[in-house]
């Protein structure tokens, strides 16, 4: 059994434990901050001015490699040294899915130097980058200009519309910026030439996609054509991340915004990207290119899903959609069917069905029109009509009491209506139970020598005699008596 001592001593032990894992925490604690505060150290030492600092992307190794084989896979091409069908497992498959990445990474990268040369050159001139939108054209535009106070020196044409260099010229009259000191020239003009040499590389790997696009996405490719297939990969990251994008994406991968200077957006193609540039697009009419492009982006989806899943190498498929394409672009030109004059019916020679039987007889009978109503609907030729108040005022009476006599007479013409069968068969019984009971001979009247002529019974000259006249007991008969027992 432990004694108290011992117990005492094990909480001494705890407690030493305890203050050496505090101590080690603190310790830790210590090393993070002191390394937050070399990280901190190190954001302050770095420097945005110097243009190697943001941009790094062509001083890397893989940058470098993926360069080098594909300027020697195009000399490879140019002589003519083209092999047919690409598979995943090839290695030049594998520089094909590096170029794709890489060709994002280059996006970026310009994206980057992009805005480096738009932080250092808006002291010279800040409203160009709002007149300028494309990053590879405002660089250009930047390294003509330089320095340059009157932009009527500038020769813009072979850069940008006509209408764009007016606005820009316009605006730079009345800009509020100073020229650049010469350091921040010299930097911003080798960040133009580093934009433009990332922009010359971006086109090698896409050249070079695109002359693979034969045997990676041949569906693809008959579709939208091998330099837009490519560009779309390109922009998507791969054939399989294109696959993966809905149809309303697809159709607006490479849409530049455009800057239209403030003339009318009626004739500008929106939510269009590098489908504009397929032989489909162009080839039809302005008022139907909105839809085209919907058909296209869908088609092109379902072909590089084919393509992705390596179902038809041959590009069958592509050549079906295409072929479904072009009828619904030749079907939506068609103009609507005339309208036809729509002849009468050929007349039936035979007379029509008409119902018959008992029943309509019936109704005809009894909705049928009287004589005296034909008569009160037909007049004569000369003689003025009858009229219920006189004097042609009322309702006319037509040819009723025409004779002379003032009562209208109706002639009396046998009912065509046929009686029921019992009301026939009780008003016969009526007429024979009548007969039966009084003659048309008999007469209350009597002549006698008395009196002359006196009323008498004439059923009871014939013997008839009613009730009341009988007698109940007989006048011949006598009362019986019964004797008891």
């Amino acid at each position: 059994m432990a004694t108290l001592e011992d117990s005492f001593l094990a909480d001494l032990d705890e407690l030493s434990d305890n203050e050496a894992e505090l101590d080690e925490n603190n310790g830790d604690v210590g090393k993070e901050e002191e390394d937050v505060d070399m990280d901190m150290a190190d954001l302050e030492t770095l420097n945005y001015d110097d243009l190697d600092s943001v941009s790094k992307l062509q001083k890397s190794q893989r940058y470098v490699d993926i360069m080098l084989k594909v300027e020697e896979a195009l000399r490879k091409d140019l002589d003519g040294s083209e092999k047919g069908t690409v598979l995943e497992d090839d290695p030049e498959y594998k520089l094909i899915v590096d170029c794709n990445q890489l060709s994002v990474d280059i996006e970026n990268e310009i994206v980057i130097v992009h805005n480096f040369i738009k932080d250092k050159y808006k002291l010279k001139y800040q409203e160009l980058e709002s007149l300028v939108n494309h990053p590879i054209d405002y660089a250009r535009v930047v390294k003509r200009i330089g320095n340059e106070t009157d932009l009527t020196l500038v020769d813009l044409a072979d850069l940008l519309p006509s209408a764009i260099i007016m606005v820009i010229s316009v605006t730079a009259s009345t800009t509020k910026g100073t020229a650049l000191p010469e350091d921040v020239l010299q930097k911003v003009l080798e960040a133009c030439d580093r934009a433009l040499d990332l922009d010359s590389a971006r086109k090698k790997v896409l050249e070079f996609v695109e002359s693979k696009m034969g045997s990676i996405a041949p569906n693809l490719s008959t579709i939208v054509g091998s330099a837009v297939a490519a560009k779309l990969m390109g922009t998507a990251g791969g054939l399989s991340a294109l696959a993966k994008m809905p149809a309303c994406n697809v159709q607006v991968l490479g849409l530049k915004r455009k800057n239209l200077a403030g003339f009318s957006s009626a004739t500008s193609q929106s939510r269009v990207g590098y489908l504009e540039q397929t032989e489909i697009f162009q080839s039809t009419p302005p008022g139907l290119r909105a839809r085209a492009s919907r058909l296209v982006a869908a088609k092109s989806t379902l072909a590089a899903r084919v393509d992705a899943t390596r179902g038809d190498p041959t590009g069958t498929s592509g050549k079906a959609f295409r072929e479904e394409i072009r009828k619904k672009i030749e079907k939506w030109q068609e103009p609507p069917p005339a309208r036809q004059p729509k002849p009468l019916p050929v007349p039936d020679s035979e007379p029509k069905k008409r119902r018959g039987g008992r029943r309509l007889r019936k109704m005809k009978e009894r909705y049928a029109v009287t004589d005296m109503r034909k008569l009160a609907n037909r007049m004569a030729f000369g003689t003025p009509e009858e009229s219920s108040l006189g004097d042609g005022l009322g309702e006319g009476y037509g040819m009723l009491g025409q004779a002379g006599s003032n009562r209208l007479r109706v002639s009396s013409v046998p009912s065509k209506l046929k009686i029921n069968a019992k009301v026939a068969k009780k008003l016969k019984e009526r007429q024979y139970a009548g007969g039966a009971t009084t003659s048309g001979l008999t007469s209350s009247l009597a002549f006698t020598p008395v009196q002359g002529i006196e009323l008498c019974n004439p059923q009871q000259a014939l013997g008839l005699g009613s009730g009341t006249q009988s007698t109940y007991f007989s006048e011949s008969g006598t009362f019986s008596k019964l004797k008891k027992i």
